[in-house]
């Protein structure tokens, strides 16, 4: 089972999403046709197309801070692989506050659960070459946490959260840094004996100069196409990570990995994927 993440992480995102739903009146809808404040009410969180759960504890906060009062029993934990119809978790109580929360616990529940079951999907077939499937930092700004948290879900790994955890030397610091060597050089010196370097390489002869300079952790193959990948895959023989990037979809994931890297990075896990259809269904 996946370890979630600590409520004093997603709050202040469910708080936002609370909030900008409010607005400055509050639920009118709910308060103009509910009658009785005392109301209580019964729904299920269900799958209606087979995915893969993540999200449950945005979802729960989305309805607990609206009312404390609110029970959310889960049924599918996050991770779990769902079919059509099957029940997710389940909310009791007051009526206004389940009303009120459905939307933002809607939003993010099939958000990251269209992460996590297309992360899934690619560990899948590319399960056969040994290859391990990443996320980058293609991320919506504010959720990053989160969407790197479904990719977990779904079986995949996390490239760095940011900028600060690990040197990923890229084209435009190579060309403002003046090269290959120049750069190295000057991140070696730099670098903690546990912040990880990176290089990424277009062409074998980057590559080339890579492996010579030497220090390097990891290196980002751009863009490649699978022949000059088996190539580039040879050329570093194991002396560091290698790590397939660049136009990566579910439709060439297996291609890719077949050529022996040990890990592809996809943005499209967290910038492209369809959130999955999850319905809130009102029991008599």
């Amino acid at each position: 089972m996946i370890r979630p993440l600590p409520d004093i992480m997603l709050e202040p995102l469910v708080r936002a999403g609370l909030m900008e739903d409010l607005g400055r009146g509050g639920d009118l809808t709910t308060d103009a046709t509910l009658g009785d404040e005392t109301l209580s009410a019964h729904a299920v969180l269900s799958a209606r197309q087979a995915g893969v759960v993540a999200g449950l504890d945005l979802a729960r906060l989305a309805f607990t801070l609206m009312d404390p009062a609110i029970v959310f029993e889960v049924a599918a934990p996050d991770g779990t692989h769902v079919t059509p119809g099957q029940v997710i978790a389940s909310v009791r109580g007051p009526a206004r506050g389940i009303l009120s929360g459905e939307r933002v616990a809607l939003n993010f529940l099939s958000h990251l659960c269209g992460i996590a079951t297309a992360t899934a999907q690619v560990v899948a077939a590319v399960q056969p070459y040994g290859t391990k499937v990443s996320c980058t930092r293609k991320t919506l700004p504010g959720m990053r946490a989160i969407q790197k948290y479904a990719v977990r879900a779904g079986g995949g790994s996390n490239h760095r959260f940011g900028l600060d955890d690990a040197i990923l030397i890229k084209d435009n610091h190579l060309a403002i840094a003046g090269g290959i060597r120049p750069a190295l050089t000057r991140a070696r010196a730099v670098a903690g004996h546990l912040v990880s370097i990176e290089l990424e390489v277009d062409t074998l002869e980057q590559l080339a100069e890579g492996l010579e300079v030497g220090g390097v952790d990891v290196f980002l193959l751009d863009n490649m196409p699978p022949e000059q990948l088996r190539r580039a895959v040879a050329m570093i023989d194991h002396r560091a990570i290698a790590e397939a990037s660049g136009g990566v979809t579910p439709d060439n994931a297996a291609a890719i990995a077949a050529t022996g890297v040990d890990l592809v990075s996809m943005g499209w896990l967290t910038h492209s994927v369809r959130a999955m259809d999850i319905g809130l269904d009102y029991q008599p």
